[in-house]
């Protein structure tokens, strides 16, 4: 980057210098006229994400964040005919995505979950950026990871890769990774003699005690996590000894991260061969689970600000992502000390389908940069997808930000700005204070995300109905018998959208006939 920089300096064009770059489009080329005469000819637009988004004031930091400002600044002197611009876009709002999506409105560069994404690439909404990821970053030095591959410059290559959506393509860039834990108040587990859990049996005996204690709410946690990590993780511990059996088509280039990760054309069979249903023990067990956990929990989950509960001390622990470690580390007036620690692992003593193995990760790609079709607004719409990519310019200025971004000094400016992210880019080191989350990392991915599983109408489902399983509004055999339901017709709908050839499936499932015969509780109709 440096004799990038010195060659600007000296006036030498930096367009000359660029190798080629994204399969076989070539590099930007801006015009000396237009140089010249200062004009602005490409305005690219950027949802950084709201953490990011410059001008946003995180709570209890003294001052705006600046980051992707300053480093859109420095593009912007190397390409004076660009000119980026950031806005703020609603975050899980499907439906306001879908209407900037299908009308070609939405930012050029969008923030967006992955596995939200995977449902709509076939509409040519999503722009693939293998080509791009396998040759050079343009802007790295001879030598540098990065030079030969841009795939090389990241720190994280399962969880990057673990992006890859399921037609083998991926479609984002990530400059940064979350993840979950648990933050205790080290002074309560210090005033009753208690230290962080060694498997789940401690775990529920640590919360029995604290509240029998007096403590209001041992374990604190928002509604949709609860329903959405709480689903994933405990599922992962009661079929995570089935993953050979039960993953019927993993492809290796989406990373050794999801080896055994459950895709919905996968859940889809194993649904019809009598799994996540109510004859289904260990989906059984699954529910049963997270019941008995929710008794640890606040009684109203519903619209109750749980970090306020912590520093407050009405609460022992609080199962959260990193984004919380900012409030922690900026708050003058915390009056208790604070750690931090993973939920631990269920033992075959507390549940016959556990086998101890430890509990998996539900975070990984952070901040999910998805280039869009808004990006090719510089050809005609009625052009083949392929040639649109190949022909557009503005497309190209995109994906240059993008590379840009990945250099290691802008990655430091932006994500390191505040203690949220853990940054993604070689030559970057975290922040001190996350350091807890490097190791939670490590772990192995959860064998599915429900919440991202099928579609928006599932979710809501879901989430509705295990809100009144966990407070008593219905018994277990209902709920199963819903999500049974909800499956189904989520299975269906999916089906119908994206019809897949379920064939060869089926033919990896009947591969594995003697592999069953090896476990026990099974589904009659698995067996």
């Amino acid at each position: 980057m440096k004799h990038v920089i010195l060659l600007f300096i000296v006036g030498v064009s930096i367009w000359a210098l660029l190798p080629p770059r994204g399969g076989s489009s070539e590099v930007i080329s801006s015009s000396v006229a237009t140089r010249e005469q200062g004009g602005v000819k490409y305005v690219i637009r950027v949802d950084p994400g709201p953490l990011y988004l410059p001008g946003l004031v995180p709570e209890n930091a003294k001052a705006p964040v600046q980051g992707f400002r300053v480093v859109a600044d420095a593009f912007e002197k190397l390409y004076p005919d660009t000119r980026i611009e950031f806005l703020g876009c609603p975050e899980g709002t499907r439906e306001w995505l879908v209407t900037q999506l299908s009308s070609a409105q939405a930012p050029d560069i969008i923030q967006v979950n992955a596995r939200d994404a995977w449902q709509d690439v076939r509409k040519h909404w999503y722009i693939p950026l293998d080509g791009y990821l396998d040759e050079p970053n343009p802007f790295v030095a001879k030598g540098e990871p990065g030079s030969i591959r841009w795939w090389d410059q990241f720190k994280y290559p399962v969880h990057t890769q673990s992006t890859r959506a399921p037609d083998g393509r991926i479609y984002n860039v990530s400059l940064d990774m979350i993840e979950t834990g648990i933050y205790y108040n080290k002074t309560i587990f210090a005033r009753y003699h208690l230290s962080p859990p060694k498997d789940w049996v401690e775990f529920l005996g640590i919360m029995r005690m604290l509240k029998a204690a007096g403590i209001p709410s041992p374990m604190l946690v928002e509604k949709r996590d609860f329903t959405d990590w709480g689903c994933d993780i405990i599922f992962d511990q009661m079929y995570g000894n089935m993953r050979p059996l039960m993953d019927l088509n993993y492809d290796p280039r989406r990373g050794e991260d999801l080896n055994g990760y459950l895709d919905w054309d996968e859940v889809t069979l194993l649904h019809r061969h009598g799994f996540f249903t109510p004859r289904d023990d260990r989906w059984r067990e699954t529910f049963r689970i997270l019941r008995e956990w929710r008794e640890f929990m606040p009684q109203d989950m519903a619209g109750t600000d749980f970090f306020k509960g912590f520093v407050t001390q009405q609460g022992a622990m609080l199962w959260a992502s990193s984004l919380t470690l900012p409030r922690l580390v900026n708050d003058p007036h915390l009056g208790f000390e604070w750690g931090m620690f993973y939920l631990p692992s269920i033992p075959s003593s507390y549940s016959r389908f556990a086998d101890g193995h430890p509990m998996s990760a539900v975070g990984g790609a952070a901040n999910q940069y998805h280039v869009t079709n808004s990006s090719l607004s510089d050809t005609p719409a009625e052009m083949p997808f392929e040639q649109r990519m190949e022909k557009s310019e503005r497309l190209k200025r995109t994906i240059a930000f993008l590379q840009f971004m990945c250099m290691p000094k802008n990655c430091n400016t932006v994500v390191n700005e505040i203690t949220a992210f853990i940054p993604n880019i070689k030559g970057v080191d975290s922040r001190p204070e996350l350091a807890p989350f490097d190791e939670f990392l490590t772990r192995h991915y959860s064998m599915t995300k429900w919440f991202f599983t099928f579609d928006l109408q599932f979710d809501e489902v879901l989430e509705r109905m295990f809100d009144l399983y966990m407070n008593d509004g219905i018994s277990l055999d209902s709920f199963l018998d819903w999500m049974q339901d909800n499956i189904d017709s989520a299975s269906a709908t999916m089906t119908r959208q994206h019809h897949p050839d379920f064939a060869p499936l089926e033919k990896t499932w009947e591969s594995h006939a003697g592999m069953r015969k090896n476990y026990t509780d099974l589904p009659a109709e698995a067996r």
